[in-house]
């Protein structure tokens, strides 16, 4: 597996699909009772993943006033939301990663709960924190290869 940062295009795409995350589901995520005000939505920390089959996904953390969120993304043209897998494993340095599918607008993309209490964080500033503390780990390969995640 090939990691790299994405293009300025990709970390476009990516703040756009946050904003209509966002729109699409603010009133909803303000009905949850672990709800934080102090946060918004955004995607953050992503990197660039070339798969052994080529395929090419974009995985990072999507942050909510809610929830902290492993996401996968790929870049394939063909990956539409109709007839989209409902799962899928994501392979990454640290172990492999069962992703459920979101289908949002003509992109489907692949998400895990990682964290479903924010409440605690005062900030984005402080989510953005937790997030490059995730993705540092999900992205990095145990020292024990026995301790490698298998979620």
């Amino acid at each position: 597996m090939h990691i790299a940062a994405p293009s300025g295009a990709e970390y476009a795409m990516l703040a756009d699909m946050a904003r209509a995350y966002r729109d699409a589901h603010l009133v909803t995520l303000k009905t949850v009772e672990h709800y934080n005000p102090r946060l918004g939505v955004d995607a953050l920390c992503f990197q660039r993943l070339s798969e052994p089959d080529g395929e090419t996904l974009l995985a990072g953390a999507l942050i909510t006033p809610c929830a902290l969120w492993l996401v996968a993304l790929s870049l394939d043209e063909s990956a539409e939301a109709d007839g989209a897998a409902d799962e899928r494993l994501l392979a990454l340095p640290s172990g492999s990663y069962r992703l459920y599918r979101h289908a949002f607008g003509e992109r489907v993309w692949y998400q895990r709960r990682i964290l479903d209490d924010l409440r605690e964080l005062d900030s984005m500033q402080q989510a953005a924190q937790l997030a490059q503390q995730l993705t540092a780990r999900l992205f990095t390969a145990p020292e024990n290869p026995d301790q490698a995640s298998a979620l």
